[in-house]
């Protein structure tokens, strides 16, 4: 087995480094980038077989002679330049961040529902504000026998659809294949194609975002879309900030076309503001920073999948989740949903 050079450059798999190297066989040589400037990177990675991350500048990306495998961190290659790579070179992806996210969703549905950040805010300042008290405030919402409709039904949504059928909400979906099998256990009430949206936005009470950025879904939900949502709907976002528009989900909030949204994704990335709109001080909104799918069982469960294909390459094994072959370009650049 041929000695590698592989290059970590990912901050959140480098706490896992201890996993990676137990399970990857031979005496490869690793360097871990995660703390390095553009300058070094791009000194080095001319002399990396495996480059491990979920972001590569064309630059660097052209003068990577040696690459074999890039290995993103997640299920979204966006970051990668595809284009400039070797036509050699894999691309491979990992997932398992399907659980940690549901259970992300799950929650922000209960806070949205049982005004848990109004009610925060409220105590904290002294003000003990409840229904006993308050004959104007409303009452919370249970979840049962409301409906929840899911853009896209890969890994995301469909565990999505699992938790959520499970707290006796039912599940409707869109989906590019609507006829694709889907797994035991999990029993939608529909499932359609892109053409059923508007059907899927009218008939939820809870809309859950988590289809993949691309030219097809940029913008896909807009005025007209939330529009058809109705009053006391919620949205949530997992996917990608663009593929709700900024401006018309802002003024949805702000003039009670719906009743609140979730935001795990942005327009925007540190170090600027998540958006160049005031959401933050809207009381109908969950925010948080793409952290979603961070739990520690995601990320053990893709340093293995990493490491499994490493010594699949070492190894001269397919490899598996790759999303370029390396016998020849991919046709389209970017797509597969999360990075994180």
């Amino acid at each position: 087995m041929a000695t590698m050079r592989i290059m970590l450059n990912h901050r959140i798999l480098s706490r896992f480094t201890d996993r990676l190297r137990a399970r990857i066989e031979g005496p490869h040589e690793w360097l871990d980038a995660s703390d390095w400037d553009a300058a070094r990177i791009a000194d080095a990675i001319a002399t990396v077989d495996v480059y491990v991350g979920s972001q590569l500048t064309e630059d660097d990306a052209r003068r990577a002679r040696r690459l074999r495998l890039v290995h993103v961190v997640g299920a979204g290659y966006d970051g990668i330049p595809l284009e400039a790579l070797g036509p050699e070179v894999i691309v491979a992806n990992t997932h398992h961040h399907g659980r940690s996210i549901a259970e992300h969703v799950l929650m922000c549905v209960l806070m949205l529902s049982r005004r848990v950040l109004a009610a925060d805010q409220e105590l904290r300042a002294g003000r003990w504000r409840n229904v006993a008290v308050d004959s104007e405030l409303p009452f919370g919402d249970t979840l049962r026998d409301r409906r929840v409709g899911v853009i896209g039904f890969g890994e995301t949504g469909r565990e999505i659809g699992r938790l959520c059928q499970a707290v006796g909400l039912g599940v409707r979906a869109v989906r590019r294949d609507p006829s694709a099998p889907l797994p035991d256990g999990l029993r939608p009430d529909w499932v359609g194609g892109p053409e059923r949206l508007r059907d899927l936005l009218a008939e939820s009470d809870i809309v859950v975002v988590t289809v993949p950025l691309s030219p097809a879904t940029r913008g896909l939900i807009g005025p007209a879309e939330l529009a058809a949502m109705g009053p006391r709907s919620l949205l949530v976002n997992v996917a990608r900030g663009p593929v709700v528009q900024e401006e018309a989900l802002y003024e949805a909030l702000s003039d009670g076309t719906i009743a609140g949204a979730a935001l795990d994704v942005w327009w925007a990335g540190p170090p600027h503001a998540p958006s160049r709109l005031p959401f933050h001080t809207l009381p109908s909104v969950v925010m948080t920073p793409h952290n979603s799918g961070h739990t520690e069982e995601t990320f053990a469960a893709r340093a293995t999948d990493i490491a499994a294909n490493i010594n699949r390459l070492a190894q001269g094994d397919p490899l598996g989740n790759a999303v370029r072959t390396g016998r020849e370009r991919a046709a389209t650049p970017g797509g597969g949903g999360r990075t994180d």
